[in-house]
């Protein structure tokens, strides 16, 4: 036990300043999936048993709460054993989701125990008075439950009882008093990196711009009335802040969402979702609807005003709306055959109105997919104790704080100005837990121009749908007296022009000669691994000259793997490719080299280069083919940006007489074979 407890320099600060708050989260995850609770729920047992450093402590913690869920959680196949408990013993101790209803008939509340598929548990006004939420979702509560047989013998008769409820809750009112005295013990930098691993992250395993996507995600818990949307790949956890670590947020997965659950019901007057929750979150955002004609725009209306009506009464709630979904293909592609909003459903999706709410998009595609290497076995806070913090900063504003120091260009419009205001104050908040910490400007400056790119590609997709008013989209920001600087959203640098940064592993710049009319041309491919075996070319009607190169490319790794990819075997792998031509040559002829580097990228998952476009056709034996104009394709690699090409050393006399600015722009990198290429084009 002692090896696992190395602790780096955040858990010793984390450990000092939030003592009896933290828990190695690495022990949130031995109980994940074991029993059937959320994440926050095992955290809050493990937060009472096990928030120490001492490893014997944390044993025999941990023996308590392995304890505790298995005999107080219900797992399937279960129900009737616990009943039977509940009836023998007179009462039992349950860890369950409670939910209720009135019922009209007797003019009473009914509990639910989903868990023990009970339906009409008997239950006190004054515990349905004193926790609302479990007439608007329920929540997770420890339950002692009686069994009555008198009522049992009754025509009709609910045996069943909740005595008494404890919500899963740790928290005190002093929290944010607590977390703000802690936080001054850590730099900026490490309190990001403790916020992280409080929500399951390891920051080691991300880099500095995946960190701050999943800092965004948590702008919704400290902010009120704050609308953010996250489309990307599946599998980057989107929903799992909404689902497993804040029991003030709740998750709808897709499907029919209803007015009456959403906002109010006008039957009995209960107050919905967004008045129960800090934060609403539609999963699967792409099959969500309403059940009524109007719900959309209901919504629509909340996330402008925060209020909704009932009959003549207008209500206030201050819940945030979230919503997610999946990218069915990649960023470009879906530029170029729509816009970044697509996803969503089709009476939100070309709605520019709608789209104007929306403080933030999160670009999702920027999160990694997820493995376990990505979750972190350090110290974080118990998720229980941060989600009340998170609660109550809800209620303060770090805008007056930084007043004055800065400025914004004329192109942002007020609605754009409240957006990004608002995630500027989540972003401080989330840092300065303190109302009275001193921001310094790269903070602040930090926190803007994330502010300003997730709003401004909110208005980019508004003016691909053609408005005219969304035309002007160059928001820039000056802090203080300093120049203005101007924030663009990376996703919008040209898809046919070769960038100066890496593309991610798998993908790769390539040029093909083509030959006949078309010329030369520059092609982007793009190889995704996943388990399996074999290439798969998902090009619809590809033509025969590109599927002859994937095919020269494929039997050139497995020919060669030792040199390319070492102890990996490629075929037990699956091997996704698409070759993108963004010219007017399209036949993907002499493709196989970029492809073959695309592959063995993507299998050893190393980025290429930024800058470099490669070119080069395979045999099947190996050897490399000549090329019959290495001077066209250089003029070429430096009408596209290019500041290095990868090309076969037998084309190294032919480029002599290239002109001066090729030369000067364009670095040649000669290789002899595939594994030389490989080896030269690695990014270090």
């Amino acid at each position: 036990m002692t090896d696992r407890l190395a602790l780096d320099e955040v858990d010793e600060l984390a450990a000092r300043a939030f003592e009896g708050f933290v828990v190695k989260k690495d022990l949130a995850h031995r109980f994940k999936g074991a029993y059937p609770v959320p994440t926050y729920v095992g955290e809050f047992l493990l937060g009472r048993y096990c928030a120490t450093t001492d490893p014997d402590e944390i044993e025999e913690g941990l023996a308590v709460v392995r304890r505790l869920l298995a005999d107080r959680t219900v797992r399937a196949g279960e129900e009737e054993l616990f009943k039977s408990r509940a009836r023998e013993r007179m009462t039992i101790k349950l860890i369950d989701l409670v939910k209720a209803r009135l019922d009209a008939k007797s003019n009473s509340y009914l509990a639910e125990l989903p868990s023990l598929q009970l339906k009409d548990v008997r239950i006190s006004d004054a515990l349905v008075r004193a926790n609302e939420r479990m007439l608007t979702g329920g929540f997770y509560a420890e339950i002692d439950l009686d069994y009555d047989a008198v009522i049992a013998e009754e025509s009709g008769g609910r045996p069943f009882g909740i005595a008494t409820l404890r919500p899963i809750q740790l928290s005190t009112r002093e929290s944010v008093e607590r977390l703000a005295a802690g936080r001054a013990a850590f730099s900026t930098a490490q309190w990001k990196h403790l916020l992280l691993r409080s929500i399951g992250f390891e920051p080691a395993r991300l880099t500095p711009r995946q960190q701050d996507v999943l800092l965004l995600r948590m702008v919704p818990f400290v902010m009120r009335n704050y609308n953010l949307v996250e489309l990307g790949p599946r599998g980057t956890g989107k929903s799992h802040l909404f689902q497993q670590v804040s029991p003030y947020a709740h998750l709808i997965s897709g499907g029919k969402a209803t007015v009456a659950r959403m906002f109010v019901n006008n039957a009995t007057g209960q107050r919905g979702l967004v008045a129960q929750y800090d934060v609403v979150c539609f999963d699967e955002v792409s099959g969500v609807s309403f059940d009524q004609k109007d719900g959309v725009n209901i919504m629509k209306g909340y996330m402008e005003s925060g209020e909704f009506s009932r009959g003549r009464e207008s209500i206030r709630a201050d819940g945030s709306i979230v919503l997610v979904g999946n990218f069915d293909v990649d960023v470009s592609h879906q530029q170029r055959v729509g816009h970044l909003l697509s996803p969503l459903p089709p009476e939100m999706r070309d709605d520019t109105a709608f789209m104007d709410r929306l403080h933030a998009y999160v670009p999702g595609w920027d999160v990694p997919k997820l493995d376990p290497s990505y979750f972190t076995a350090n110290f974080g806070l118990v998720s229980d104790f941060l989600s009340e913090c998170w609660s109550r900063l809800r209620t303060q504003s770090r805008l007056t704080a930084v007043q004055g120091r800065v400025n914004y260009s004329d192109a942002l419009s007020g609605r754009d100005l409240a957006a990004v205001n608002k995630t500027v104050d989540g972003l401080l908040k989330l840092l300065y837990p303190d109302p009275e910490s001193e921001v310094p400007d790269e903070e602040l400056e930090w926190a803007v121009r994330l502010a300003l790119e997730v709003r401004r590609r909110v208005k980019e997709q508004q003016r691909r749908i053609g408005a005219a008013e969304f035309r002007n989209t160059q928001f820039g920001y000056r802090i203080g007296e300093g120049v203005e600087q101007f924030v663009a959203t990376p996703e919008l640098q040209s898809p046919d022009t070769i960038g100066l940064d890496p593309l991610p592993p798998g993908q790769v710049w390539g040029l093909s000669e083509a030959g006949g009319d078309a010329g030369p041309g520059l092609y982007r491919i793009e190889v995704n691994d996943a388990p399996g075996s074999g290439v798969r070319l998902v090009n619809q009607a590809a033509p025969a000259a590109l599927r002859e190169s994937v095919k020269l490319a494929e039997q050139n790794l497995v020919s060669g793997a030792r040199g390319l990819i070492g102890d990996r075997d490629a075929r037990e792998h699956e091997l996704t490719a698409q070759v993108r031509a963004l010219d007017a040559a399209k036949s993907g002829a002499g493709l196989a080299m970029p492809i073959l580097l695309a592959m063995a990228g993507a299998l050893l998952q190393r980025p290429l280069r930024g800058g470099l476009v490669v070119v080069g056709n395979l045999t099947l034996g190996g050897g490399v083919e000549t090329l019959l104009n290495p001077a066209a394709l250089a003029e070429l690699a430096m009408e596209k940006g290019a500041t290095a090409l990868l090309l076969p050393v037998s084309a190294r006399r032919a480029l002599v007489d290239v002109s001066d600015e090729v030369a000067t722009k364009v670095a040649f990198v000669y290789y002899t074979d595939a594994r030389d290429a490989l080896l030269k084009a690695l990014d270090e």
